[in-house]
């Protein structure tokens, strides 16, 4: 067995972070609690867990800027909003921000767990030895990173997932469905316009003019697909 894998839960709501702490313990997880966002921006660079649960409506820094904060830092690590918001746009801007999943409160503290592992297994990645060259990207899937001009390009495991799945048959046509299903490996409710915020996402890092693609192409009323020119 290696260590413990340690995830980091930011709420201000107590009673829902020790709810949410005794479960993912009970499932094997080293917990560390936070209640306001300096300390959750402190606790995810000194303690470098390996998920980050975290609650949208945090008081003076929320958990949009919780997110900026670590994303500007340079860390791909996972992170799942729980928002009490059932607005689309919230969501929206938080998976534009970086963020990898969301679970909507109330929910149930098993759904959570589920997701959790869901996103750690694919951060993880399944054990491959592959290296794609596609598009002038270097895409080592064992060591789940991507170079462009012997650049590396930090990618969120969300984003890594996607690149990895339009790369592995370019000129192929996925729908926001089937990249949804790909990239969740766990089923809850349809949100396809995730997909979108991804893309938009993956876009700013890997084309050259993220306006004018010319790697992750729109197929406009389907879906995406990679062009590897």
């Amino acid at each position: 067995m290696g260590a413990m894998q340690k995830i980091l839960v930011v709420d201000d709501e107590m009673k829902i972070a020790r709810l949410v702490k005794d479960y993912l313990s009970e499932a094997g997880f080293d917990v560390t609690l936070a209640s306001t966002g300096p300390a959750a921006v402190a606790s995810a660079r000194s303690e470098r867990p390996d998920l980050v649960v975290l609650d949208l409506g945090l008081p003076g820094m929320d958990g949009y800027d919780v997110t900026r904060a670590i994303r500007g830092g340079g860390s791909a690590i996972p992170i799942i909003m729980l928002t009490a918001r059932s607005e689309e746009t919230d969501r929206i801007v938080g998976l534009e921000l970086g963020a990898d999943d969301y679970v909507v409160k109330p929910f149930s503290p098993r759904e959570l767990v589920a997701r959790v592992k869901a996103v750690l297994r694919r951060a993880g990645g399944e054990v491959a030895t592959e290296t794609i060259r596609a598009g002038g990207l270097l895409i080592s899937l064992p060591h789940r990173t991507v170079e462009s001009g012997g650049q590396r390009i930090e990618l969120t495991t969300s984003e890594f997932e996607l690149l990895r799945v339009l790369v592995s048959s370019p000129g192929r046509v996925f729908t926001r469905g089937q990249l949804l299903d790909s990239i969740r490996g766990v089923s809850f409710e349809s949100y396809e316009r995730a997909i979108d915020a991804h893309i938009k996402n993956l876009r700013k890092k890997i084309e050259p003019d993220p306006r004018h693609p010319i790697h992750v192409l729109t197929v406009y009323g389907v879906g995406y697909k990679f062009n590897d020119a």
